[in-house]
């Protein structure tokens, strides 16, 4: 399937809200700048971003993963 050049799809930047043209050209995608995707990547390093976790049963820990 042929990207469509003159119609791309668009996505918002995750940190700034602006339009991102999702194609080969958009260096920074899904981030609008480097300093958007450098702000996130400081917000995941300072712990601010998490991904869920379930914690393990008080009788198992990760060794026995």
């Amino acid at each position: 399937m042929a990207e469509d050049l003159e119609n791309p799809t668009t996505i918002n930047c995750p940190h700034c809200g602006a339009a991102v043209a999702w194609t080969a050209v958009s260096k920074y995608k899904p981030f609008c700048s480097e300093r958007c995707r450098l702000i996130d990547l400081g917000d995941w390093l300072l712990e601010k971003h998490a991904i869920p976790d379930t914690p393990l049963p008080e009788n198992q820990d990760d060794t026995e993963l």
